[in-house]
């Protein structure tokens, strides 16, 4: 209700001034000014001639300013008959033209605001915004209402070979007969899912976690998050959720559910954490992995929802690794999610480093983030290693030094 009656106190107010400005009195200021330059050219004409008069001014010289001050009284005369003419418009037309401006106003900015705006809809301020995807997240629809939801199985596409067919229905019967057998079980996952079969696949996977027991690996929970959002169709169930939470803590930098993870923040309304996650995905990342291209496609329409303003680099350009601002920025993510994110984006470029080898400042970035952590025995190994990388280089050492300074590793 308030929206409404500031926006009709605002509409009311220009139609107003605007009618106002029709039915003023046609003398304005400017109007005024002229009259007044045309009383004092009047008055110099008649000095004028009181100093011929007198024979204090010559005929010749007194003929030449009459001239010229007949010109000014004339252009004095039509600027003050131009601001008069709004004044005699027919009272007639003013209060059609009001009338016009009132309904062209009112109704066309409720109409505008009807096909564009969202008439009734509460404001939302960004904590309530977080809060009421809190809300959706932690009540969104279970796994199995989410396969509820897509249709069953129909068995193998028609161009899977026969043979193939034979030797998975093999299997199966095989893992029932041995339900503990790890190596059957992870056979039978994949092959499952290769057919397409990913409830079975899913089925199979989770099986294969509880005989690991605790020897069950992060890529085993990533495989199972993956297969969860294969049967979803996409989507991301809390069961998928907690199988890429169980994997990040295993393997921080696990891509596969640092990929994932962010596609439920998308998919939860939460823009900023997704963008954040995929952002150092992929600046971590070779060209060739298999998410890059999904996060390329979506990653500028998802920073654009965050607020941020965001350039996709071109492909292929070199992963620049965790910066300042990205460590800053997870200070909205829970702990686990915000250290979650902070070593997936560390291992990512401690295995560049070591690899491909870079700048003197991204060993800086790296030392920097390591101290963050906590991880002082890596940031000591990290600043050891870059002291013999960059001997006989005193520039790039010591961008490198000031790192680990700040890390509190120099010494």
């Amino acid at each position: 209700m308030g929206f409404w009656m500031l926006a009709a106190l605002a509409a009311i107010f220009i139609v107003l001034i605007l009618g106002y400005a029709l039915f003023a009195p046609a003398r304005t200021t400017a109007r005024a000014s002229a009259e007044f330059d045309m009383a004092v050219y009047r008055d110099q004409l008649k000095e004028l001639d009181r100093d011929v008069a007198r024979g204090v001014v010559s005929e010749a010289d007194a003929e030449r300013t009459k001239i010229e001050i007949s010109r000014r009284l004339l252009e004095a005369d039509r600027a003050a008959q131009a601001q008069s003419g709004a004044g005699r418009a027919p009272r007639s037309a003013s209060i059609a033209a009001v009338a016009g401006i009132a309904v062209l106003l009112v109704g066309g900015g409720w109409y505008l605001y009807s096909d564009l705006g969202a008439p009734g809809y509460p404001d939302l301020p960004l904590d309530l915004r977080k809060s009421l995807a809190a809300e959706a997240r932690e009540n969104r629809p279970d796994q199995k209402a989410a396969e509820a939801e897509m249709p069953a199985w129909e068995g193998p596409a028609a161009d899977v070979p026969q043979d193939y067919v034979e030797l998975v229905a093999q299997l199966r019967t095989a893992v029932a007969r041995r339900p503990g057998d790890v190596q059957g079980l992870a056979l039978l996952a994949q092959h499952e899912a290769q057919l397409g079969n990913y409830r079975a696949a899913h089925n199979a996977q989770w099986s294969l976690i509880q005989a690991k027991g605790d020897e069950a690996t992060a890529n085993d929970y990533s495989d199972l998050a993956e297969l969860l959002i294969l049967a979803a169709g996409g989507y991301v169930s809390p069961e998928a959720e907690t199988a890429l939470s169980r994997a990040l803590q295993i393997e921080p930098g696990n891509k596969v559910a640092r990929y994932y993870s962010g596609l439920m923040f998308a998919q939860n309304d939460r823009p900023d954490l997704a963008f954040r996650m995929w952002r150092a995905l992929l600046e971590s990342s070779a060209p060739e992995d298999p998410w890059v291209g999904p996060i390329r496609e979506r990653i500028e329409l998802l920073a654009s929802a965050a607020g941020v303003n965001y350039t996709l680099a071109e492909s292929g350009a070199a992963p620049r690794g965790p910066s300042a601002q990205d460590i800053e920025n997870a200070a909205e993510m829970t702990e686990e999610e915000r250290q979650d994110m902070i070593r997936g984006m560390v291992a990512g470029l401690s295995d560049r480093l070591a690899t491909e080898g870079g700048p003197a400042s991204d060993w800086a970035r790296l030392i920097r983030a390591l101290g963050v952590l906590g991880d002082m025995g890596q940031a000591q190994a990290i600043w050891a290693e870059a002291q013999a990388r960059f001997e006989g280089q005193p520039g790039e050492l010591d961008i490198v030094r000031a790192a680990a300074r700040d890390a509190g590793v120099a010494e």
